[in-house]
């Protein structure tokens, strides 16, 4: 199991997971500041400086997932993780990573009123040996203070059990972050399990459209980027019948027809990914009344929305918008095509 702490900068986090593992039994602190620190001797300068902060990367949110696991592989009990995620999308693949790797998640947020926070980093101890550090670190925390309140606004108090530590010390904060977890009051968070492939898989998905022509993308809470509804088929499953499956599954749609194939793409393996087959069917058109029952959001999916074949194009990966844009030509001339990396092959 994991105790993410979740907060804003000077909310405590780390001196109360220092407390926390001395009251949680067989507990260890893991803090994924050392991966982000380890990344500047993992990674190009000129990388790292095309991003702003290290959560960005990519790399960086696989290895705190893979790190955590490792962790708890070789030491059991549960792993203490104080660490800021202010970004849903962010959130959603690490703790869907963990979940896909049947890694309990209790989510908790240290919640101090904003000016005790801004009170603490203007107190805040800066290490001398920092050129222009005093100055740059306290900047940092502050300009992380509007991203925080506005994901307190959207997702985040109700996503995390919230522990107001504004007049607590860190082991009185810990004490009740403890009790909360002794007593179930913090929840496993309500995430998609979906175990990473370990060999090439054959992956269904539907395209649905609106009157306006416009095709249903959906934003998965289990990985990042937008996709089409579906997923992995089953051993034994008709993909067609697993696309249909998918969709009831992520958006409470149920097909009446069996959908007609639209394209057979085979993506290649890009370590991690092993790649496989993936193939687009036509799930026909949704009425305005259809539409308005999607269950959205949910444990499955973030969000959704349907776009226009150029707002697609900003919003998948190349690949994925290739194998769409032939999609959707084949819908307009009636007949499948055959896709290798996104490209039509005679």
């Amino acid at each position: 199991m994991i105790v993410w702490i979740n907060g804003a900068f000077g909310a405590g986090k780390t001196a109360t997971a220092r407390e926390l593992i001395d009251l949680i039994p067989n507990s260890t602190l893991f803090d994924p500041e050392v991966i982000g620190g380890a990344l500047t001797h993992l990674l190009p300068p000129k990388h790292l400086a095309e991003v702003g902060d290290f959560q960005d990367l990519p790399i960086w949110r696989r290895l705190v997932i893979d790190t955590a696991a490792a962790m708890l592989a070789e030491l059991g009990g549960t792993l203490v993780v104080p660490m800021t995620l202010l970004r849903q999308e962010y959130r959603d693949e690490i703790f869907g990573g963990l979940a896909a790797r049947r890694i309990a998640v209790r989510h908790v947020l240290l919640a101090p009123a904003e000016t005790i926070l801004r009170e603490r980093i203007a107190g805040r101890e800066v290490p001398p040996d920092l050129p222009d550090g005093e100055l740059r670190q306290r900047q940092w925390a502050y300009d992380h203070i509007e991203p925080y309140r506005a994901a307190l606004a959207s997702w985040l108090t109700a996503d995390a059990h919230p522990v107001d530590s504004g007049a607590l010390t860190p082991y009185q904060t810990a004490v009740r972050i403890a009790e909360a977890c002794g007593r179930g009051e913090v929840p496993v968070c309500d995430i998609v399990q979906t175990p990473e492939p370990t060999a090439e898989t054959l992956a269904a998905g539907v395209l649905l459209f609106d009157e306006q022509d416009r095709v249903l993308l959906v934003d998965p809470t289990y990985k990042a980027g937008w996709e089409f509804p579906g997923g992995v088929v089953e051993p034994g499953e008709a993909p067609a019948r697993a696309g249909m499956r998918e969709v009831t599954e992520e958006t409470g749609i149920r097909l009446a027809d069996v959908p007609h194939l639209l394209v057979v793409d085979w993506e290649a393996p890009a370590p991690p990914g092993f790649g496989g087959l993936r193939l687009l069917y036509d799930g026909g058109r949704l009425d305005s009344t259809e539409a308005a029952r999607l269950l959205l959001p949910g444990p499955e999916l973030r969000d959704w929305r349907f776009v226009t074949e150029e707002e697609a194009a900003e919003l998948l990966p190349p690949v994925r918008y290739e194998r769409l844009r032939w999609a959707l030509r084949a819908r307009e001339r009636g007949a499948a095509m055959y896709l290798e990396r996104g490209v039509p092959t005679p």
